[in-house]
């Protein structure tokens, strides 16, 4: 019977493949490269040769154990190895070296962020639950041809290094999970154990969308597989959900499936169906020992050499500042709205651009945030360009902003200069500010002789101003300002001044 879509609600869940940023493969000693030739960075294990045995990198127990403390997981001093097996052309051993029983940390928390609110400048924080971060092999990479109908195989990413993250259903939309991702990967590159690029496959989502009603049963749920970027997990995301949401209203019924979302049409297509729960043969894997980790120094065996073995508190030591906490510095330290750290941070190097260009002004961190939010970031949107790509560097801008501070351009005046600085790579301010004769007139005699001469040449204003209630003075600074091409500030001491001498014009004609 078809289901009313009143409040239904969607719940997510992600699972994330993260390339652990290493010199060599999770259990051999071939590089990692991500642009070399292929099939030239694989060793005889990643080829699965009899007789070829796994051993472990320490890099990779080391990047996960970070990751694990990062996000307050609880950091299991034994974990084992397993195989699942599933054969694809890509998977030389027709297994995956996984951790499906006891994975090397659990029980973590993510908290994220996003704006949202009416006019989306409000910072929204909310949790979700990490279920384990597990390390496993990368599988190879099949390289579809369709004009020869034929297959090939590139087997240069086979046993690269995975943490596996699994995210528990606590999320409700595309935004949500959009926004989790982010946090993680601005997280994954401050620890620097994964360089989150998800152009190059080093960061893979697949989120599970069902709808339910809350307090019922959580739905069927869909996999939509291998997503490479933020703002399509979030497209994919509210589409699934909105079209499960019309399944239900139609009496239809939401399958277990494996569904792939195409950026083209924004739309999620079916893959596969999993009715037919497959088998992966979970075996412990014979040729690895448990794992074990050690709490600190004090917990080492006798003669064991502490630089030879993962030590937790070694690596808790050894943490660095997380995007949670930068935001908070930035907050305190320049006294900026929460939103607006919250917006430095999360733009790839918009909060380096920022600092460098307050350690080169005397302006307000205030009013410089304004220029990077509004003018610098606006450019970079309407664009669609990075902060790296920005023609303006910060050294350029902080100049600019010194000669708004000095009174040597207008506030109006020095966005026109930024406008053309922007168009004109290369241009200083204090350059385009002499082409364009947009400097600030601050002769005081010059400014009487053009007061007197806007007087003079309005009779008909002043005598209105003269007779009625009505104030020009303002009107007639317009005049001023465009006299000759000059520019002046309003609301400078200067200016006042001029409004001073023409209001004494006004009265000498009065007084006539």
């Amino acid at each position: 019977a078809p289901v009313s879509s009143e409040k239904l609600v969607g719940v997510v869940g992600l699972e994330i493949h993260a390339q652990i940023s290493s010199n060599s493969k999770l259990f051999s000693g071939s590089p990692v490269c991500f642009s070399a030739p292929p099939n030239s960075q694989v060793s005889f294990f990643d080829a699965s040769l009899p007789g070829t045995l796994p051993v472990l990198n320490r890099r990779c127990v080391e990047a996960a154990v970070m990751t694990g403390l990062a996000l307050n997981c609880t950091i299991n001093k034994k974990s084992l190895f397993d195989r699942k097996h599933y054969f694809y052309a890509d998977l030389p051993a027709g297994y995956q070296i996984t951790q499906q029983r006891r994975p090397v940390a659990v029980d973590g928390v993510l908290t994220y962020s996003f704006l949202g609110g009416k006019k989306r400048s409000q910072v929204v924080r909310k949790h979700v639950q990490i279920k384990q971060i597990q390390l496993e092999q990368d599988s190879g990479k099949s390289l579809h041809d369709d004009v020869h109908s034929q297959t090939l195989i590139d087997l240069n990413r086979a046993g690269v290094g995975l943490m596996e993250l699994v995210m528990e259903p606590d999320m409700s939309c595309g935004e949500e999970a959009a926004a989790a991702v982010r946090e993680l990967q601005l997280i994954l590159q401050a620890l620097g154990t994964c360089q989150g690029n998800m152009s190059e496959g080093q960061l893979r989502v697949d989120a599970n969308v069902s709808v339910h009603r809350p307090g019922e049963p959580l739905g069927v749920r869909t996999e939509v597989k291998n997503i490479n970027s933020i703002r399509y997990l979030a497209r994919a995301i509210d589409y699934e959900i909105q079209r499960q949401i019309g399944v239900m209203q139609r009496g239809g019924t939401v399958h277990n499936e494996t569904r792939a979302y195409d950026s083209k049409s924004g739309e999620t297509i079916p893959m596969r169906d999993k009715e037919g729960l497959q088998d992966y043969r979970f075996m412990p894997e014979p040729n690895l020992p448990p794992l074990i980790v050690f709490e600190d120094n004090a917990t080492l065996p006798p003669g064991v050499d502490s630089s030879q073995v993962v030590v937790v508190q070694k690596i808790k030591e050894g943490l660095p500042e997380l995007p949670s906490v930068k935001r908070e510095h930035l907050v305190q330290a320049y006294g900026i709205l929460p939103e607006h750290s919250f917006t430095l941070v999360n733009e790839e190097g918009l909060m380096e651009y920022f600092e460098e260009v307050m350690k080169a002004t005397r302006k307000e961190p205030r009013k410089v945030i304004g220029w990077v939010m509004n003018e610098l970031l606006g450019q970079l949107k309407q664009q669609d360009m990075s902060v790296s790509q920005s023609p303006i560097s910060p050294a350029a801008l902080a100049e600019l902003l010194e000669l708004q501070e000095t009174g040597r351009v207008s506030s109006s005046g020095a966005k026109q200069v930024f406008q053309v600085m922007w168009g004109s790579s290369g241009k200083t301010a204090e350059q385009v500010i002499q082409e364009q004769d947009l400097g600030l007139v601050s002769d005081a005699t010059q400014l009487h002789n053009i007061c007197q001469k806007v007087v003079d040449s309005h009779p008909t204003e002043v005598r209105f101003e003269i007779t009625s209630k009505r104030r020009i003075l303002f009107e007639a600074l317009t005049d001023i300002q465009s006299c000759n091409n000059l520019l002046i500030d309003a609301f400078s001491p200067i200016s006042c001044g001029t409004i001073r001498c023409l209001s004494r014009s006004l009265k000498v004609h009065k007084c006539i």
